[in-house]
């Protein structure tokens, strides 16, 4: 039946293949199937974002599940860390999201987490791909005697919300000083988000809380922080914070509207861990995709840097590898090791604002400790992936571009891990060459293997 997993798990357009009821039931019956611990019945958290084809999804994936003998703990609409984190806190054998993460509501998709709350990797995958292309679940199913049941898990938002303001210091009450707009991306933060900051004190402005199943993601959150920007400006915030349809990811906007990337947060938030001697092994681990500027910064901070490849669940893998507390992608997704076992909206923005508060330096401030070298990027549509070492245009490209740029920038080029895309990404000195040079690559792949 070929790969279904992606650098995130499964993802697809709902009600088409692969992303159909039929895979869902697939999945249940597989993870039911594996993750059952001593030959008892699995125990299995599963929450989704506010996409319209969430329902269908999950209650496939809870007849997976029944039909394998186990049992299914609806969590609901919840954030993704929020069902690592009760997957965790209910002794649950794994966790499943239904969510397409910050791509458009016709999208949909399904991560898994194991006991610990981190999501599984490629061995396990291999295994669930391996059983949803054979024919054992049918057989164990029509062996399954004792079916299994659902059952719903109440409170399980204010248990997250209760998880995430532990993790704050004692000086927690200064967070109250602070006025901050949120920007929902009317998903699955719509709920917790405000929730969590209003018990703080905070006062707080929300945008994009009123999902309806098709506008998760659409024109805001953090892939459109344009509005979030203005809006802090208009209020006079102290900053804006914007998470993704699956609140796993985080944009800042600093109190001048300024927008932050991922890098720069995670130099704020490395410089204060150091400051506060909580940086084990003074390193930090990011991806390929991270800006030039971020490794400089760090250099000059003393702080040893870590480059994996693109995915939150490879930087996780290689910060428990290296022993680091602190990750993150370009893109926003943060990892806060210390405190919880995947990427967190909610928890990196607690984090970020405990760092404004430690030196009580505005955000516009604090970013200047990094230098954002131009970056330009272009995702195409392809119709193929083959290796893009054996596209002969494309290579000629690439190197001609690394030969112009030399030790002044660098290039990028890979396929998307959960679309039919290649994405081009140039650094260069300034944004007007790094476009040109991003288009000249772009042209090639397009020619190449385009649509």
């Amino acid at each position: 039946m070929g790969k279904f997993f992606g650098t995130d798990g499964i993802r697809g357009v709902a009600n088409q293949h692969p992303m159909t009821a039929e895979l869902a039931l697939g999945m249940g019956r597989a993870v039911a199937l594996l993750f059952r611990r001593h030959g008892a019945s699995a125990r299995i958290v599963i929450g989704k974002d506010t996409r319209i084809s969430g329902d269908m999804l999950e209650q496939a994936l809870c007849a997976g599940i029944c039909s394998m003998g186990g049992t299914a703990l609806i969590a609901g609409v919840l954030p993704t860390p929020a069902i690592a984190y009760l997957t965790v806190l209910k002794g649950a054998d794994a966790g499943l999201v239904v969510s397409a993460s910050h791509n458009p509501y016709e999208d949909n998709g399904i991560k898994v987490f194991d006991a610990n709350g981190f999501k599984i990797g490629d061995e396990l995958e291999s295994r669930i791909e391996a059983l949803l292309g054979g024919d054992q679940l049918v057989r164990q199913v029509a062996a399954i005697r004792a079916l299994g049941t659902l059952r719903r898990l109440p409170q399980a938002q204010t248990a997250y919300v209760d998880f995430l303001r532990a993790t704050l210091s004692d000086g927690q009450g200064d967070l109250a000083r602070l006025k901050v707009v949120l920007d929902c991306a009317h998903g699955a933060t719509f709920e917790a988000a405000p929730q969590l900051f209003a018990s703080l004190g905070m006062q707080t402005t929300v945008l994009f809380n009123t999902p309806d199943g098709t506008n998760i993601n659409a024109g805001c959150g953090s892939q459109h922080p344009e509005k979030l920007a203005s809006r802090v400006v208009q209020e006079k915030a102290d900053l804006g914070l914007a998470f993704d349809g699956d609140g796993d990811r985080l944009i800042c906007v600093d109190e001048r509207g300024e927008i932050l990337t991922g890098d720069q947060v995670l130099a704020i938030c490395a410089k204060a861990y150091k400051a506060a001697d909580k940086l084990d092994n003074d390193l930090l681990v990011s991806t390929v995709m991270s800006n030039i500027g971020l490794g400089l910064a760090l250099r000059q901070m003393g702080i040893r840097h870590c480059t994996a490849p693109v995915g939150d669940r490879h930087v996780m893998e290689m910060m428990k590898a290296e022993h680091a507390v602190i990750g993150g992608e370009n893109s926003g997704h943060l990892i806060f090791l210390d405190h919880h076992s995947t990427g967190d909206g909610l928890l990196a923005a607690l984090r970020l604002m405990e760092a404004m508060l430690a030196v009580q330096a505005p955000l516009s401030e604090l970013k200047q400790i990094m230098q954002v070298f131009p970056q330009a990027m272009i995702n195409v549509d392809v119709s193929q992936k083959p290796p893009l070492a054996t596209v002969p245009a494309i290579q000629s490209a690439i190197l001609a571009i690394e030969k112009a740029l030399g030790d002044r920038g660098r290039v990028l080029v890979r396929y998307s891990g959960t679309q039919s895309k290649c994405r081009v990404m140039v650094e260069g000195p300034d944004l007007e060459e790094t476009q040109r040079h991003c288009r000249f690559i772009a042209a090639a792949v397009t020619n190449a293997i385009g649509v």
